[in-house]
């Protein structure tokens, strides 16, 4: 009887191992990744390597964890720098952000907005790679705003759900072949 509870924890492993590899959403991978760890410490321990058990526990389960969830949570992430006076109280604005979270929540991104005083300095964090991407007002006169990407991915998925004059690939190796 108890050979029988043995086959089904075993078969767990890779049953948990392919649901982890199929995840679209990394925080849910995390999770069944943990599950992962832990029905292989419990097989270990049945199996009676107590100290393989107790080792995968702690370090396959719980710091790589750990360590995964700190990747991924600072990997998934678009820093858009943008102008900090052009874009107090600005409905135009305002909605263009929430639009672009819009499209990014499906990828499971999150945006980070990042503040500089002027433009020479947004654009130098840009060349710089520091952010990922701009967002400014097209004219001084117009209400409109325009964002630009140096991140060819990010323009891939915000392009077909944005209009064409919103948004611009920047490559910034461009700029670095040029100055060479």
């Amino acid at each position: 009887m108890n050979d029988i509870y043995l086959y089904i924890i075993t078969a767990l492993l890779p049953l948990s191992a392919c649901l982890t590899v199929l995840q679209v959403n990394p925080y849910h991978a995390l999770v069944i990744r943990g599950i992962l760890g832990a029905v292989a410490a419990l097989v270990y321990a049945m199996f009676g390597a107590a100290d393989v058990a107790l080792t995968e526990a702690l370090v396959g389960t719980m710091l790589a964890i750990t360590l995964y969830g700190v990747a991924v949570r600072s990997s998934m992430v678009m820093r858009l720098g943008i102008i900090e006076n052009e874009t107090k109280e600005q409905d135009k604005f305002k909605q263009l952000i929430d639009k672009v979270k819009t499209i990014l929540n499906k990828y499971h991104l999150r945006l980070e907005l990042v503040y500089f005083e002027d433009k020479k300095a947004l654009h130098q964090a840009l060349k710089e790679e520091e952010i990922h991407g701009t967002c400014e007002r097209k004219l001084d006169n117009d209400s409109s705003y325009h964002t630009v990407t140096r991140i060819q991915r990010l323009y891939e998925i915000i392009k077909p759900q944005l209009s064409s004059s919103l948004i611009t690939y920047f490559n910034p190796l461009d700029t670095k072949e040029k100055q060479s």
